[in-house]
């Protein structure tokens, strides 16, 4: 069978190269796409083929891509979550670094120099008393956010020498396996921003973190303290930021979303949104989500996605089909009733919920019939039925 992939942005031909040509054709205008592979696209204006079976972002977010409505027609959206983790954690570092040492306006000031030999040095001389900085095994660095990225930055700090405090009442186990034990636990988001002299944060854009960093809460922080914002632009609000900036609360804000307002002001260092440009963590992102795509074409696996639950049964020599459906009661009753009415027998089944969106993987001792497949896409509450067929050899 031939997949067809619609990609929207330029997709590393590392990634490209986990969908095999014999079995998938790629390009960037292509009718009818089974699934749909970007990077920053804005997705959201877009028209989406009623063909579309998966969406795949090579990267971490995804607020470039209508997730709910994506959701509501059965279609799971796969992200990068970790792979750039990496190239991220380098660029806090080094924003770190910038800000300690106020390299930024130093940098200005020399490049600002037009006199020439002994004048140019004594310029040199006497202009570095305004960038004087500080080491950062004299500080406290503050983690909101223990995830992939949020984890490798508080190791990180703590294996420079700073004093490492982090919040997340959501941390995984995994993430708190990967956790160094030297860092330690703040009781809670206001008690980390009161004991923090520098607060990086690396939390996803959601409702609940929009304007994370407010005024109330800039209040608690020490005076002197620096925001790093490497997560999204809109976790922090600006204008508290600049008026806390303006005020000498604050004295330093670096920031990966650079706006009009904070382009040009003395207390803000603005990168071009670098987080995840290298190519190491391009390619990095490109082949997990090209993997976990070819999966779920191919195999009805779930691996990685923001809006399904991670669903993996082993493929077996069996007839396998997929059904989304709304979580609620008795959807695998119903499914299991309409196959046995067309006599089939399940080898196995796998069932996983998420929020709103159920999950069924079903693998049969026969193949099944076009119109059983009309009776379970006509069962209230079905959003998708995919029909795989048996494995095909590679």
């Amino acid at each position: 069978m031939m997949h067809k992939v619609l990609t929207l942005n330029n997709i590393s031909v590392s990634g490209l190269r986990q969908l095999p040509r014999q079995s998938y054709e790629v390009a960037s205008e292509i009718g009818h796409p089974d699934a749909i592979m970007l990077r920053s696209f804005n997705m959201h204006d877009m028209e989406i083929p009623e063909t579309v079976q998966g969406v795949a972002r090579a990267g971490a977010g995804v607020n470039n891509i209508p997730v709910e409505s994506l959701s509501k027609r059965g279609i799971p959206v796969f992200n990068a979550p970790g792979a750039n983790a990496n190239a991220v954690k380098e660029l806090v570092i080094g924003g770190m670094l910038l800000a300690a040492r106020n390299l930024a306006p130093a940098w200005a000031y020399v490049r600002g120099l037009e006199a020439e030999g002994k004048e140019l040095g004594k310029l040199v001389e006497s202009g570095k008393k305004q960038f004087v900085g500080f080491e950062l095994p004299t500080r406290t660095l503050g983690v909101i956010g223990l995830g992939a990225i949020g984890v490798q930055v508080a190791n990180t700090a703590l294996s420079l020498g700073m004093r490492v405090i982090g919040f997340d009442p959501q941390i995984t186990v995994q993430r708190a396996w990967e956790l160094s034990s030297g860092v330690q636990q703040a009781r809670s988001m206001d008690d980390l921003i009161s004991r923090a002299d520098m607060i990086s944060v690396h939390v996803p854009l959601v409702d609940a973190t929009r304007g994370l960093l407010n005024a109330e809460r800039l209040k608690l922080a020490p005076q002197g303290t620096i925001i790093m914002n490497f997560s999204r632009g809109e976790i922090v609000d600006e204008a508290a930021v600049l008026a806390a900036l303006d005020a000498g609360d604050l004295s330093c804000y670096v920031t990966d979303f650079p706006t009009r307002e904070t382009i040009g002001h003395p207390k803000v260092i603005p990168l071009p949104h670098l987080g995840a440009s290298t190519h190491e963590a391009e390619e990095n992102c490109a082949v997990m989500v090209a993997n976990n795509l070819r999966a779920y074409l191919e195999d009805g696996v779930i691996r990685h996605s923001v809006n399904f639950p991670e669903s993996d049964l082993p493929r077996m020599d069996a007839y396998r089909i997929t059904v989304a459906n709304a979580n609620v009661p008795n959807m695998v009753g119903q499914i299991s009733t309409a196959l046995a009415d067309a006599g089939l027998n399940i080898a196995d089944l796998l069932n996983k919920s998420r929020g709103d969106v159920a999950y069924t993987i079903v693998d049969l001792d026969g193949p099944v019939p076009e119109d059983t497949l009309d009776s379970l896409r006509a069962i209230k509450g079905v959003l998708k039925v995919r029909n795989l067929g048996r494995p095909t050899a590679d």
